[in-house]
């Protein structure tokens, strides 16, 4: 996995697979205590301040991996902060440079109202400090300091934060997520450096379902091809998911292609009547429109996502069945929480909670080759910016619509797709029809992705470039799809 924090990532994906392996065995109630001191057996500590607080973070983390809050607080959010990781950090928002004089004025020390601020000599130097631990991050010393010496330092998880949903507890220093704002997206998760925010999982459930004997179905995002290299192939990875016990593996390239036929029919219309249209298929980007953008919810596309479209087919075709999505996408979980939307997934999964689960049963990806085609390359390419409303696009020619003049705005990544909302908002955004990824690069760069988008490009498309040239609505007839209930609303 591609993370600036590798030796968290690390340990994230260890708790993940030895919670797997004790589920998969039947044991996880009864000895999922037991993982803190067998992973951190002491008596030295490796990382943090004491073999006690490491300890803790393992147990907050199986809680998560459990699909449970880490801490006392119980909420729906996916995306949560691990309380005794979190405090460790060691910025306060405010920091004195060596911009700073030591003048005679101390506009910075008058300013204050919190006592946060002395002044110490250093050498032949005097200099303010700021005191953290009394800072509240007003702001007005570096507005006062006529040096400029005093700068804000945003810390990681804030600054990561699209939407200004990240917030500091002013008594404790730990992090907070107004869960009014977020929009599950998960940048936060890998820009902590102390690993101090995480995200529930769904891996016991799905384990707890297979082994029930349930019919359980994989449906993997089309953001896979490339993210394991080019030997590792859908069909790598429905043979090993059978292994496990799934029913068999449904491609969401095939759900790419129901989510642009729906699509371009509502974009087909809106267009007719001078109106426009946003993509719907990314949650974060829904979420960021219906929390932040609130007067722009009814040009949201009703189509519903490739993940529910797919989910959808399956329980049509087999009423009882359970599906379960894996991808690159954390945002993917709480659109499955989301009530409003009949039919759509059970469970969701990242790749690597399904690779670590696999793995807990002893099972790993080989290379197989691909001879399952159930997207066409324009679905396949719905993992990539601007993948969408290619797509929708596509299937409007196919249609005999001359979309010559149509506009769409490809907004890749989370401040252009706010950037253009703003627009939209206020009148001014010169296209009417907007395709919205939060993550830069699209899906295939989501918080789960294995490989930089430099680095898997090429495998990718040379694994996509394999596919046939169907057509959209060609390959829906096909696959026996192209009567699929593809909107909110519609009940399955």
């Amino acid at each position: 996995m591609v993370t600036n924090d590798k030796t968290t990532n690390d340990i994230t994906q260890r708790v993940f697979y030895e919670v797997s392996k004790l589920a998969w065995n039947g044991e996880l109630e009864e000895k999922k205590e037991l993982l803190p001191e067998e992973m951190i057996p002491g008596p030295h500590p490796q990382y943090r301040c004491c073999i006690y607080r490491e300890r803790e973070i393992i147990r907050e983390r199986v809680r998560m991996a459990r699909g449970l809050c880490p801490g006392k607080k119980d909420t729906k959010n996916i995306v949560q902060v691990i309380p005794a990781a979190c405090d460790d950090c060691p910025l306060a928002a405010y920091s004195v440079t060596d911009n700073c004089h030591g003048c005679l004025g101390h506009a910075c020390y008058d300013s204050c109202h919190f006592g946060a601020i002395s002044f110490n000599r250093e050498g032949n130097r005097v200099r303010a400090h700021i005191d953290p631990n009394k800072c509240k991050e007003c702001g007005m010393c570096a507005r006062a300091c006529p040096y400029g010496a005093i700068v804000d330092l945003v810390r990681p998880c804030k600054k990561a934060c699209p939407v200004g949903a990240i917030t500091m507890d002013p008594e404790s220093g730990l992090c907070q997520i107004d869960e009014n704002k977020c929009i599950q997206c998960g940048h936060c998760i890998h820009a902590c450096p102390f690993g101090a925010i995480g995200a529930k999982t769904f891996i016991i459930d799905v384990i707890n379902m297979i082994r029930s004997g349930a019919k359980v179905y994989a449906m993997i995002a089309p953001a896979v091809e490339g993210q394991y290299g080019k030997d590792i192939t859908v069909d790598s990875w429905r043979a090993a998911l059978k292994k496990a016990g799934f029913a068999d593996l449904i491609e969401v390239s095939l759900g790419g292609d129901l989510t642009a036929a729906a699509e371009a029919d509502e974009w087909t219309e809106a267009w007719k009547n001078g109106g426009g249209k946003t993509t719907s298929c990314c949650p974060a980007f829904v979420a960021m429109i219906r929390k932040h953008f609130p007067e722009l919810k009814d040009i949201i596309s009703t189509t519903v996502s490739p993940m529910c479209g797919v989910s959808r087919m399956l329980k049509e075709r087999e009423p009882d069945c359970v599906t379960v999505f894996i991808g690159p996408c954390q945002a993917k979980k709480a659109e499955i929480l989301d009530t409003e939307v009949s039919g759509n997934a059970d469970y969701a999964l990242t790749f690597d909670e399904a690779y670590q689960m696999l793995r807990g049963k002893g099972i790993d990806l080989e290379p197989v080759e691909e001879f399952t085609q159930q997207g066409s390359t324009y679905g396949k390419h719905f993992g990539n910016s601007g993948g969408v409303a290619a797509a929708v696009i596509q299937c409007m020619k196919e249609q005999g619509v001359d979309t010559t003049d149509l506009k769409v705005k490809v907004c890749n990544g989370a401040a252009e797709c706010k950037t253009a909302l703003t627009l939209m908002k206020m009148g001014r955004l010169p296209e009417k029809f907007v395709e919205g990824m939060i993550c830069q690069g699209g899906c295939v760069q989501g918080p789960s992705r294995q490989k930089t988008l430099q680095e898997l490009t090429k495998d990718r498309e040379e694994m996509i470039g394999r596919a046939d040239s169907r057509e959209v609505h060609e390959n829906l007839k096909m696959q026996d799809a192209d009567k699929v209930r593809m909107h909110r609303s519609e009940e399955v």
